[in-house]
Order: structure tokens, then sequence, then C-alpha cells
């Protein structure tokens, strides 16, 4: 597949956060992004993994994110999922974590779901790593219905839109999912 090269905000939407992250002395490894698997490569995910993160995402997402990734490599761009399908009470887990670490509900939201709003949690939602290759999806993942779900998490993604179609608008955090 051959991906389209039409210019589009999503990477300056990318670099004005990870610049927003650096003013505020953080570093894209400080933002919670989930339970990071083990390897930084994701296996062939037209076959059954072993690993339920992987293995419970939807399978449409699975083959999306395939694609992406055979594309991305011809550009010379690695793609690994680096969380995937979450359990209720692991995503619980990281939600109560959020609490502590940012004070309050209204900021935990603003980077962590509940069980109950989380597109992990249905296996519709996978974070994409490295910085890079989150940023080539950002710019080319409609060809395929990725989409970047949140303008403040360059690496979430969900299979919104037919592959070609047009990526709604992001939200600007997963705040606006209360």
């Amino acid at each position: 597949m051959t991906t389209n090269r039409v210019p589009s905000l999503r990477p300056l939407a990318a670099i004005v956060l990870a610049l927003g992250l650096l003013a505020l002395g953080c570093r894209a490894a400080d933002v919670p992004v989930g339970s990071l698997l083990s390897s930084s490569e994701t296996p062939d995910l037209s076959r059954p993994t072993g690993k339920p993160e992987l293995d419970r995402i939807d399978p449409d997402l699975r083959a999306a994110f395939e694609s992406a990734r055979a594309d991305a490599a011809r550009d010379g761009v690695r793609l690994h999922i680096t969380s995937g399908w979450r359990s209720r009470a692991h995503q619980e887990r990281l939600f109560e974590d959020a609490l502590v670490k940012y004070g309050s509900a209204e900021e935990a939201n603003r980077w962590v779901a509940t069980p109950d709003t989380s597109a992990h949690v249905t296996g519709d939602a996978i974070d994409i790593g490295p910085t890079d290759g989150a940023i080539w999806v950002g710019q080319h993942g409609s060809a395929y219905g990725l989409c970047q779900t949140f303008a403040n998490e360059i690496w979430h993604f969900e299979l919104l839109t037919e592959p070609g179609g047009t990526c709604p608008d992001m939200l600007a955090d997963g705040s606006a999912l209360r």
C-alpha cells in the first residue's frame, strides 16, 4: 500500500506536545501509557501470540496495525505496540496510580481512563511506539483507519474510520470521555 503524503497538522501537534512536555521537565517516558509490553518488538499479529494484551485486540485493529507496520518499515520506521488490551482490574490499578500521581480525578482523567471509559479494556485501542513510529502513524494512520484519539497522547490509536477515510477531530485529552 502506498501512503498518502498530504501534509497534516498532526506532526505539528506531536512536535508541540513534545516541546510542551520538555518545557514542563517531562520526558515521553514520564507520561503514563499503560502497561508496556516486555519486548520492544511486537510479534506478527496475524496469528495468536499467546499474549492476552495482543491477542485480545480487536481483529480489525490488529490487521490495520500490521498493514501500517509493513508500510512504515518500507519508510524505514519501526512500529510496535507498547500497550494493547487491558483487563478491567489492570486499568483500575492504572487509574488509581494516576490519582496518586496527579492528586485529583480531574487531572488523572486527562492521562488515564477509568475501566468504564477505556478503549483498551474493550480491545479497541493500542499505544504505538517508539515516538517516531507514533508520529508516522499520526501522519499516515488514516490510510489504515488508525486515528490518534487524544491530542495529548501521540501514541494512542483507535480504529475510527474506514481505511483511507478522514479521522475525526482529536479530543484534547481523556477527560472528554467523562
